[in-house]
């Protein structure tokens, strides 16, 4: 089982992208974050595109902000939006929506921005992932096998910022958001990816601005976290970076882990890797570059021993067109602060 999680910021704007991206990874099961749509207008927009690939569809959105989805190939059942004793601010938001798919129950969030420390939005975000925890924690009593994946807006530890100083005072990387983190993961939860790459420079999120992607300045805030019974299953979890590449690209990669098999085999961290310059930059500031990978017509593997198999321009073999980074903030609707953090929602 392929299991995906991507924030699209904007599932309509991100239409020409998400399908062909279906049709390249092939995914069984896809959380997704901030479609930015109500679930009628989802269903107008892609309920027969999706049907034609063999997905269901779970959805709990809302009109401009938040939403999420699941899609799933392998079974749908026990949908439910939100999840008990979700706070609102003030009104319920359209944050969570989690299924039985496949013997696992999914969970899809969008956890709260949290904007600035110490703001009510802030405290919101903290009151929201302990109510997560609990419902996440009831349902490990009861011997569920889980995964819940999504945009935690928090960066877990400093090694998941590009630089920890540019974050001082800012959101995603405060004490008590990394401490809210921990209590759910403390439930019984496994981050995969850091797991499965201890140490490694991951980032899963760069901001649109003054070519944040291109020098690899981002963040991992998008995870994937599994009950013991799941992350044992685990035979990759990678960071698809060739998703952010391109024309109108949402700010987010998508993240995805297999289970029992790995069609690309065990590939990793992030595919494929930053290109030669960005290497040699870190190599210039002591920073470790992560192992060579390629991506090729066969699917994304290891290269043979080269430094670099990809620049951030053109077109990958067997991957997306990848031109330029548009770094046009009309790709996205939300402001972001100087750091390069999401500063919105």
């Amino acid at each position: 089982m392929r299991v995906a999680t991507w924030n699209v910021n904007s599932v309509k704007q991100r239409l020409p992208r998400l399908l062909p991206w279906l049709d390249l990874r092939k995914p069984d099961v896809v959380c997704l974050q901030e479609t930015k749509l109500a679930d009628d207008a989802f269903r107008a927009l892609l309920r027969e595109a999706l049907a034609d690939r063999g997905y269901e569809v779970a959805l709990h959105g809302q009109a401009q902000w938040n939403g999420t989805a699941i899609l799933s190939r392998t079974g749908l059942d026990d949908v439910a939006a939100g999840f008990p004793g979700e706070p609102g601010f003030p009104a319920p938001e359209a944050r969570a929506v989690s299924a039985t798919c496949g013997g696992i129950r999914v969970y899809s969030v969008y956890v709260p921005n949290g904007r600035e420390p110490d703001s009510d939005h802030y405290r919101y975000k903290l009151a929201w992932l302990a109510a997560l925890r609990d419902a996440v924690s009831a349902d490990r009593a009861a011997g569920a096998d889980l995964l819940v994946c999504g945009d935690m807006n928090i960066a877990p530890a400093d090694a998941d910022v590009y630089s920890p100083a540019a974050f001082v005072g800012k959101t995603h990387v405060t004490p008590p958001e990394r401490a809210a983190l921990a209590s759910l993961e403390a439930v019984g939860l496994h981050d995969v990816v850091r797991d499965r790459w201890p140490g490694k420079r991951i980032f899963s999120y760069w901001d649109y601005r003054a070519g944040m992607f291109h020098q690899d300045r981002g963040m991992r805030i998008d995870l994937v976290l599994a009950s013991d019974s799941v992350a044992d299953r685990a035979r990759a979890a990678w960071v698809d970076r060739e998703a952010r590449k391109g024309t109108g690209p949402s700010d987010h990669a998508p993240v995805i882990v297999d289970l029992d098999d790995a069609p690309d085999g065990d590939i990793g961290p992030v595919v494929p890797p930053p290109s030669a310059r960005m290497l040699r930059n870190r190599a210039r500031y002591g920073i470790r570059a992560t192992p060579p990978y390629q991506l090729t017509s066969a699917g994304v593997g290891r290269g043979p021993g080269s430094t670099d198999r990809h620049s951030d321009t053109g077109t990958v073999p067997g991957g997306i067109s990848s031109s330029p980074e548009n770094t046009s903030r009309a790709n996205s609707s939300e402001s972001r602060n100087w750091a390069g953090s999401p500063a919105a929602r």
